[in-house]
């Protein structure tokens, strides 16, 4: 069980203990979780099954990030001395009832592994084995492994890699016994000498992966999305240089009337000077999804630079998900700051409502997500569902650091905020909007605007479930810091040129439009996480279809909430810059 101890672990979630062993020396061996192989995010106590455990159990005291992720450390009875071998030992004898051995026969049907940690190195195996075979009649034999064989490498007086193996001994038949039935347990230790230094032995964990590897550098679909982004970003530099020269030209330096006339429906963003700057419907909840966007642009850049600087280490579980809450809490107050300074410069007055809308924006549905994820993992009694103590501690975190900076970052932006500074004055009264095609519409815009970013990270996006929604370990931030800048820039572009053919369409409602034409990314993403649960992932289960598509929708949410963001101040640069440069009658 967690314990208050957290909260001082919590913060030294990037550190890498190293362990030094004499030889002789006691190597602690943490049983953890087990769960089906095809469904990662399925985990359960590994004493939830009936197998060797201590009269007492003691459990570890984890950081934040290891019960975020699921772990739930106990000790072992195993009894592993530094470099000394073990040929063959006693560890348990288990009686099993009726009740043990279905309960263990389902478990190895489901294939469930479990996973030991050794000195911070995950060992992983299955509890047993299935064999399946035959047509008439149908072959069906449930075999248990009672004897596993450690086998760890060391440098000097430092672990370097542990594995387990089962082939020292053949399993046991679960078929046709009577009860109670007795297994005996054995294990034996076997040690070798590797020269990889102690800093490197990541690269020796990820040579060695209990589950399929899927993640590779894939040049490919980089080089795809930087050419998208090299003729997007050339797209709009031709609007900029050469579209929009040719509209000052014909708007500042004056054409017949009949001209004008001509070049109305393609130019027709000066007639709408007067409304351009009209501020948008709902301005509370505008500013407020503004300001968690940026919030979140702030939060996923810390992270990836972060990553690049070595700070999350493969040893250590769950860091980035202890890091991804702390940051949330400390990047609150640019949330604050944006909607507060936006909503002000806007006119708005209720800036407290303002505030209290921005703190709950994402921190309302992630709540509410969370609570139907986390009570229907206790009903189940995974190891998901977190500890009462945990969930005091992010309670905390968010009353006694998150909103108090909210609030803070709210007052600053108010108090700092000037006027808008349009370059247009606005008319009291609103320009008629001519009707548009299709290819023009709102749907259009959204289509064009979302999938185009989407495009952007669509194959990376398979790495990043694998690694999210599997057990892959991800280590290429380089390329996802470089697949991060495409999404923005991509989506920044394409945000300028649809907001320029809306304007040039006399259509001047382009604040909300600016947030749901690239916000509809994450459309676009949740799609395509159907199509990984479906396709391309074997996870079934209410459980597991809960949690992942629950949080997907979270991650989606987020994504509409970033990019939109981007969009919005891309396009109000945009904006201001083609108005700016008008000569006014």
């Amino acid at each position: 069980m967690a314990t208050w101890k957290t909260v001082v672990l919590a913060l030294s979630f990037s550190l890498v203990s190293c362990a030094n062993y004499k030889e002789g020396d006691k190597v602690l061996v943490y049983v953890n979780k087990v769960g089906p192989y095809f469904n990662p995010h399925e985990t359960y106590h590994y004493y939830q099954l009936p197998v060797c455990r201590p009269d007492k159990v003691e459990h570890k005291s984890l950081t934040l990030g290891e019960v975020l992720d699921g772990d739930r450390m106990a000790v072992s009875l195993y009894n592993i001395t530094f470099r000394k071998e073990v040929a063959k030992d006693e560890l348990c004898k288990v009686k099993y009832s009726e009740k043990d051995l279905e309960l263990l026969r389902t478990a190895i049907e489901d294939l469930y592994y479990f996973e030991f940690v050794i000195d911070d190195i995950p060992v992983r195996g299955f509890i047993g084995h299935l064999e399946e075979g035959g047509f008439l009649p149908h072959n069906h034999k449930v075999f248990l492994w009672a004897h596993l064989s450690f086998n760890i490498e060391y440098n000097g007086d430092h672990i370097i890699y542990a594995n387990v193996s089962t082939k020292e001994q053949a399993p046991i038949n679960l078929d046709g016994v009577t009860t109670p039935f007795e297994v005996t347990f054995t294990y034996s230790v076997h040690w070798f000498p590797n020269e990889l230094k102690y800093e490197d032995r990541g690269k020796r964990m990820r040579e060695n992966y209990f589950f399929p590897k899927t993640l590779e550098i894939h040049w490919l679909s980089i080089i795809n999305s930087m050419v998208l982004v090299f003729l997007l970003i050339g797209f709009v530099v031709i609007i900029l240089t050469r579209v929009l020269k040719s509209d000052f030209a014909r708007y500042n330096l004056g054409e017949d009337d009949e001209s004008d006339e001509l070049d109305q429906d393609d130019n027709g963003w000066k007639i709408i000077q007067t409304d351009v700057f009209r501020f948008p419907p709902a301005k509370s909840i505008f500013c407020a999804i503004l300001g968690v966007g940026s919030q979140f642009l702030a939060l996923a850049t810390g992270i990836l630079m972060m990553a690049l600087l070595g700070m999350f280490n493969v040893h250590r579980h769950g860091a980035i998900n202890a890091a991804a809450i702390v940051l949330y809490a400390f990047t609150s107050c640019i949330s604050g700051y944006v909607a507060a300074n936006m909503y002000r410069k806007m006119g708005g007055e209720s800036w407290v409502w303002n505030i209290n809308l921005t703190s709950a924006l994402f921190a309302g549905p992630f709540f509410l997500v969370w609570s139907v994820i986390n009570s229907v993992a206790w009903a189940y009694g995974a190891t998901q569902a977190l500890p009462w103590t945990t969930v005091v501690l992010l309670m905390a975190l968010w009353v006694f650091i998150g909103y108090p900076l909210t609030v803070i970052g709210g007052i600053f932006g108010k108090n700092w905020a000037q006027g808008f500074d349009a370059p247009c004055r606005t008319k009291n009264i609103a320009r008629e909007i001519p009707s548009v095609p299709l290819y023009r519409s709102t749907l259009a815009h959204c289509v064009v605007g979302g999938f185009l970013p989407f495009s952007a990270i669509s194959v990376e996006l398979y790495y990043i479930f694998a690694t999210l929604w599997g057990r892959e370990q991800y280590t290429l931030f380089g390329i996802l810091f470089i697949v991060y800048g495409i999404l923005l820039s991509v989506t920044a572009c394409i945000s300028v040129a649809l907001t320029y053919f809306q304007l040039s369409a006399e259509d001047y409602r382009w604040w909300w439009r600016s947030i749901f034409s690239a916000g509809s990314t994450g459309l676009f993403v949740f799609l395509y996480a159907m199509f990984y649960y479906f396709k391309r992932s074997n996870m079934s289960g209410m459980l597991q279809t809960i949690e992942f598509f629950g949080y997907t929708l979270l991650t989606c949410y987020v994504f509409f909430l970033m990019l939109g963001t981007v969009s919005f101040f891309a396009s109000l640069k945009f904006v201001r810059y083609i108005y700016v440069n008008l000569k006014m009658d």
